[in-house]
């Protein structure tokens, strides 16, 4: 078949760059679509063709029809749904098919399958993967989740049956809580993805959240790429991801990746996919979740690999096979990733939209930089928070958690506030830097808030800096 010609990405931000990038450098021509408010980002200056789509911020985003139409008009050969949006959405694999276009990721029925949580947890089961104790289906009443927490014991996840994200998730400890979960889930649920289903699983108290990297191509071969641990979480949304994690030895490592390889055969998957896991204080392990789609933690492990995820991706999709096998996998050394938001920590996180009026990014060996932002661009205030992903590698844990907190301290984004100074402080603390944490930590250490902000630059600055110019003329 060989590879394509073309490809439209289906995405914004960091992730549509991200992608623009892997093309350009595998020779393929790119296409962009953004909206009025993206009209100034970079990945629609990095493209080869762009084309606004609307109407509104979002809608334009989730319109497979016209996507799908854009496509074929431009005389594309594969689309790129990057994460997000449509790309666990089972109805746009199917219309590319539909139309001879390839869609990079994996097929329509495994997307439908593993986005309905209660289906996925029986096929895992009847794979063999652990999973948590919890309700066969969705449960159809109020009466029916009391009588089965009561069954099992408090503390209870409520679940929604097609989430995702960390999205229409909610923690019962009681009868009253469970209730009122169950209605903040469903209608959190509906929302977000359409359906108003949810489920219930016992509830781990302080586990580890890891999961394992997938790649699968249409030749039947499968390998895991090693693990991530993505325990720095705020109410299920991921703040800091490390690989490998500090937790696993030899052997829970190997049981983990084969349960994700297995878990993988049992969906019939292809392309790139991340198997999530809950591992106890026990170090027992659970199915969590399948993700259909590329990772926005993914470029930690590529530091660690030195495999391209998102170049595999698109040459799976021609048809090529994975050219590697698991014996050649091979982890070196330790790499991180921060999530850098435009948010207030101080103010419970608030998003915080507008112009970004000074920009520095930190460099030097083992670091890397996957952003959407510069100086004097304006941070819509309609898409996630998310603006700038920060990744470090080191040879050992120790060296990547200083490289880390360097890269903070030089890191430079005024005129918003972000989560920089919060995330200096989680590489400040003591646990933190001896590998004692798990997906209660953030809300165990409310000294993490204890930081100083800092602002625009004071008058006197900016009057030195405008004296200096003058005098040389500028």
């Amino acid at each position: 078949m060989g590879l394509f010609k073309k490809v439209l990405v289906a995405n914004r931000g960091e992730i549509a760059t991200r992608v623009i990038r892997a093309c350009k450098e595998l020779g393929l021509a790119t296409v962009a679509i953004y909206s009025e408010e993206d009209s100034t980002s970079l990945y629609v200056k990095k493209a080869d063709e762009s084309y606004m789509v609307g109407p509104g911020p979002i809608q334009g985003y989730l319109n497979i029809h016209r996507l799908v139409d854009l496509a074929t008009k431009v005389g594309v050969d594969a689309i790129h749904p990057g994460y997000g949006f449509l790309s666990e959405n089972p109805r746009f694999p199917q219309l590319c098919v539909k139309k001879g276009i390839t869609f990079i990721g994996p097929s329509s029925k495994t997307i439908a399958e593993m986005g309905d949580k209660v289906m996925a947890r029986k096929m895992m089961q009847k794979a063999g993967v652990p999973i948590l104790p919890g309700t066969e289906d969705s449960i159809k009443d109020v009466d029916e989740a009391i009588a089965f927490a009561e069954k099992i014991g408090y503390p209870i996840m409520v679940k929604a049956s097609g989430g995702g994200g960390g999205r229409g998730l909610r923690v019962a400890r009681t009868e009253k809580e469970l209730v009122d979960s169950i209605t903040t889930a469903k209608k959190e649920s509906a929302a977000a993805f359409g359906v108003s289903e949810v489920f219930l699983e016992k509830f781990l108290d302080r586990p580890h959240h890891i999961e394992f990297q997938i790649m699968a191509d249409n030749h039947g071969n499968i390998v895991h790429l090693g693990e991530r641990d993505c325990s720095i979480q705020r109410r299920h949304q991921k703040l800091v991801e490390i690989t490998p994690s500090l937790i696993l030895d030899d052997d829970l490592r190997r049981r983990m990746g084969e349960a994700a390889v297995k878990a993988a055969r049992a969906a019939d998957y292809t392309n790139a996919g991340t198997v999530e896991f809950l591992v106890d204080n026990d170090r027992n392990f659970y199915f969590l979740e399948m993700n259909t789609r590329i990772q926005v933690e993914h470029p930690i492990t590529e530091e660690v690999t030195g495999i391209d995820l998102v170049k595999k991706q698109i040459e799976v999709a021609s048809g090529m096979p994975l050219g590697f096998t698991q014996e050649d996998v091979r982890i070196n050394g330790f790499a991180m990733e921060c999530r850098i938001c435009a948010e207030d920590p101080k103010n419970n996180f608030l998003p915080s939209f507008g112009k970004v009026t000074s920009y520095y990014s930190p460099g030097g060996i083992g670091v890397r930089i996957d952003g959407a932002i510069y100086k004097d661009f304006i941070i819509p205030n309609c898409y996630d928070s998310l603006v700038t992903k920060l990744v470090v590698r080191g040879t050992t844990w120790d060296e990547t958690v200083r490289r880390m907190h360097r890269c903070l301290e030089e890191f430079v984004i005024r005129g918003i506030k972000t989560t920089i100074p919060f995330l200096q402080k989680i590489m400040e603390d003591e646990d933190f830097r001896n590998g004692r944490f798990d997906t209660g930590f953030i809300d165990r250490k409310p000294e993490l808030m204890d930081y100083d902000e800092y602002g625009e630059p004071t008058d006197l600055v900016a009057a030195i800096a405008a004296a200096i110019a003058a005098h040389h003329g500028l």
